[in-house]
């Protein structure tokens, strides 16, 4: 299959990366990292080590038949990296959101207009860029796609590659799912500068359930009813890993963070249903503030950024 990964950072990367042994892979990203892959090879360390060889370029000039293009850039960059491509998308093109956040799918179709089919998918991998041409493994996990037209295909090429790719029959509620953990882990290791291990400490749980509480009221204000400790769940997945959240990557770099895809919109979505959220927006807040590199802690940040 064609695979086209739009916005290859860290996850893009990853994918990438498993992908290309069997399929015809490309990966468009910022220049320093393409030039980097075309001229050594994409580096893979952490749970694996290897090199690859794959095909990375800065603009896409077409798109063959039946193709499949993952779209793993932030949420607020969607709409730009796919209006450039809008005119090379086919009828039989299938474009997968594998994005965080809320609505990076309405965006893509927006962007899109009528052509080629817009799919919702989230991704439990986790991985860290580097440096150009280098990224860590850092978390093993799982990816769920929209069930729809294609997603069968799409899936037993995920899974031949080891992305475990798992049908979900409501996406919107797994979207939610996810979100609500992203608004705890993203912006409270963030903030303190850490691993997203250091989530299961207990000294956090308070913050924790406040963060919680406020998501769920959300969620059900648009429908949507999440059932279990999710204090639990996010002590018992993360308490092991070493991996850095992509908020924290996106401050180390300068680069502007997902924020009002996550917590922001929570926030959004509550004040228009009448649902106070003052938690996560204090969390966004603070993740606004930290955006400016002059209020990011020197330690916090990279000496070479990517």
């Amino acid at each position: 299959m064609e695979i086209i990964v739009l916005g290859a950072g860290a996850i893009g990367s990853l994918y990438g990366a498993k992908l290309a042994p069997a399929n015809d892979v490309t990966l468009v990203a910022r220049a320093k990292h393409a030039a980097a892959i075309n001229a050594n090879g994409l580096r893979v360390e952490g749970l694996e080590s290897r090199t690859v060889p794959i095909r990375a370029t800065t603009t896409l000039e077409k798109i063959g038949p039946k193709a499949l293009i993952l779209v793993t850039t932030k949420v607020s960059d969607t709409a730009a990296v796919l209006a450039p491509i809008a005119p090379l998308v086919r009828d039989d093109t299938t474009i997968v959101s594998l994005q965080n956040g809320l609505d990076s799918e309405k965006i893509a179709r927006r962007a899109l207009g009528p052509r080629g089919i817009v799919l919702r998918a989230i991704t439990q991998f986790g991985a860290i860029f580097k440096a150009p041409g280098e990224i860590q493994f850092m978390a093993r996990g799982y990816t769920l796609l929209e069930k729809r037209e294609r997603s069968e295909q799409i899936a037993a090429v995920l899974n031949a590659a080891g992305l475990d790719c798992r049908i979900s029959p409501d996406i919107l509620h797994d979207v939610w799912r996810k979100l609500v953990i992203n608004c705890v882990v993203n912006p409270i290791t963030a903030i303190l500068g850490c691993e997203v291990g250091e989530i299961a400490n207990p000294q956090l749980d308070p913050l924790k359930e406040l963060v919680i509480a406020e998501c769920l009221a959300v969620a059900a204000s648009q429908g949507v009813i999440l059932a279990g400790d999710f204090q639990q769940e996010i002590s018992d997945f993360f308490w092991p890993s070493r991996n850095i959240a992509s908020m924290l990557q996106d401050l180390r770099r300068g680069r502007p963070t997902e924020i009002d895809y996550l917590n922001g919109a929570v926030v959004l979505l509550g004040a228009q249903n009448n649902i106070d959220c003052p938690v996560n927006a204090a969390l966004a807040a603070i993740i606004k503030a930290m955006e400016a590199a002059s209020l990011v802690p020197k330690k916090m940040l990279e000496t070479e950024p990517a």
